[in-house]
């Protein structure tokens, strides 16, 4: 579950970071986001042995809950099945932190997953944006676009994401962790 919200004039902010690792990840294991149902845009595939469904949330950010318990309801998931990737103004730009559990950390979409599931006991792939400026309010940074110079790095972080959220369904958290959390040479 990449997190984000829909629309064009969203695309490619820092708040929608998660749908576009989704996107990068459809493409990949070539697992079309044709789906437009049970409040998201999603597809399924296989991926090796294992079924994989990618989706962003149709719901805007702070609905994200809703968006991931309708899917998971329907597909008959479990929490041990859910990833969600999402931007984070704690972790440093450009910078991966894969984990299990913690707090929203001020994270809106997320605390709506936390507070829809009525847990927070699942994996995350946390996308580092940094902080904003001071003065710039957050709510403006993370819905700020990149600066065009800074297409190629983004792209880039986001292959980065894709392969740790392969490396994360393949490996498993440890060596997901192991891999990404430094940054790249």
């Amino acid at each position: 579950m990449g997190l984000g919200n829909p629309g064009l004039e969203y695309a490619w902010t820092r708040h929608n970071l998660g749908y576009q690792v989704v996107a990068a990840l459809a493409e990949l294991w070539r697992i079309p986001l044709n789906r437009r149902t049970l409040d998201n845009c999603w597809g399924q595939g296989r991926v090796g042995q294992e079924t994989v469904i990618l989706a962003q949330p149709s719901t805007y950010m702070n609905l994200s809950g809703r968006a991931v318990s309708c899917l998971m309801a329907y597909m008959k998931l479990s929490l041990e099945d859910l990833v969600v990737i999402h931007d984070d103004m704690d972790v440093p730009p450009a910078r991966l932190k894969i984990m299990r559990g913690g707090g929203a950390g001020g994270h809106l979409g997320v605390l709506s997953i936390i507070e829809t599931l009525g847990t927070q006991d699942f994996l995350r792939v946390k996308l580092g944006i940094g902080r904003p400026p001071p003065q710039m309010s957050a709510e403006d940074y993370v819905l700020s676009h990149f600066p065009f110079g800074e297409a190629e790095t983004i792209v880039d972080f986001v292959v980065r994401a894709a392969q740790a959220v392969e490396t994360l369904l393949e490996a498993g958290l440890a060596v997901a962790q192991q891999r990404f959390h430094t940054p790249p040479l």
